[in-house]
């Protein structure tokens, strides 16, 4: 959707003429261009960039603006049409270009009304860049630096609001390339490198949902390792925070199997796992959602998550208390578990 301050105005007969040969939807974007009037004035040149994005016309949208700015570099049309053709850009998937031109836009009207949403934009065309964790992160690193420059400069806004979320699944995917690169490490049995990584994770990426697993892992490694004392430890951090997690259950079940169990560590919960049970019976059972990417617009704010994840979060990591004579089950209690 575009906003309402970047629509058609009231048009004559050259932008009527122009707009009825945009609405063949079968036409190509150089058959269209071709068909249109050779002479145009700022406005028309503009609805007919608007009016190519409402038809799905971006490559076309984007030369119309072009060509507006090189035609009337003073019109008033001009700032919108930098900023609408850094938007087409940004629709094509033309991504370095979408930050050029936002970048330039941002130079030239640094108080525009709409520099909070050329900010976010350009956040955004990072954000679409960012790779498979099996892939260099360098890309995920510059999209947190661009939408962390949009809550700085406009906190207030549902930009910002969005750009914290995007942070957030930007940290949980950095935490996601530590992990994969720990499990390899611990496959190739190099668990000093393993450990470093997943202790990488509990340390730098506490609020991101990888934390009970890495604790998991840190009890396989110190297992493997030989320091039982270190594998106890790991697993009861990982109990005292998320003790209905699968991740307890299986370093629980791990130190059990290696009789290095202690009372002090509590048995998992039956229910849980239950309900891992019925929840991978139904997804076996239905289809894969299918998610459709839809265009983003100064109105429309979008959230699009990086990675999938299957563990809860949690909000930090705690030491659990130093165990008493009380039960186990005392002790969580009076502490309280940790929740988001």
């Amino acid at each position: 959707m575009i906003p309402s301050r970047f629509r058609l105005p009231a048009l004559g007969a050259p932008a009527l003429l122009g707009l009825a040969l945009l609405s063949g939807c079968s036409s190509s974007d150089a058959d269209i261009q071709a068909k249109l009037p050779r002479t145009a004035d700022a406005e028309t040149l503009y609805n007919y960039g608007i009016d190519a994005l409402h038809g799905g016309h971006y490559k076309l949208a984007s030369s119309e603006f072009e060509l507006l700015q090189q035609n009337f570099p003073y019109s008033g049309y001009t700032g919108s049409a930098e900023l609408m053709e850094g938007y087409a850009y940004y629709l094509q998937g033309e991504y370095a270009l979408s930050v050029q031109q936002l970048e330039r836009y941002l130079q030239l009207h640094p108080t525009s009304p709409d520099a909070a949403y050329a900010y976010y934009l350009r956040g955004l065309c990072y954000y679409e860049q960012i790779g498979d964790v099996s892939r260099d992160q360098l890309g995920t690193l510059e999209a947190m630096d661009a939408l962390q420059e949009v809550i700085t400069r406009f906190p207030q806004t549902s930009y910002a609001r969005d750009a914290q979320l995007k942070i957030d699944l930007c940290r949980d995917h950095l935490a996601g390339k530590e992990m994969y690169v720990g499990r390899y490490y611990q496959r190739e049995k190099d668990y000093q490198a393993a450990y470093g990584r997943y202790q990488r994770v509990i340390q730098d990426f506490q609020t991101t949902n990888h934390v009970p697993e890495a604790l998991e892992r840190l009890v396989e490694v110190n297992l493997a390792l030989g320091l039982p004392d270190e594998a106890r430890q790991a697993a009861a951090v990982l109990g005292y925070n998320a003790p209905d997690s699968r991740w307890y259950r299986l370093a629980y079940n791990k130190l059990k199997y290696s009789h290095q169990l202690t009372p002090q560590l509590p048995k998992p919960s039956h229910a849980q796992k239950k309900h891992e049970r019925r929840s991978r019976k139904h997804r076996d059972g239905a289809a894969p959602p299918v998610q459709a990417k839809a265009p983003v617009s100064p109105d429309s704010v979008i959230v699009q998550p990086v990675s999938t994840t299957q563990s809860a979060p949690v909000a930090s990591v705690e030491i659990p208390p130093v165990p008493s004579t009380a039960a186990p089950g005392a002790n969580q209690q009076a502490g309280g578990k940790k929740t988001r």
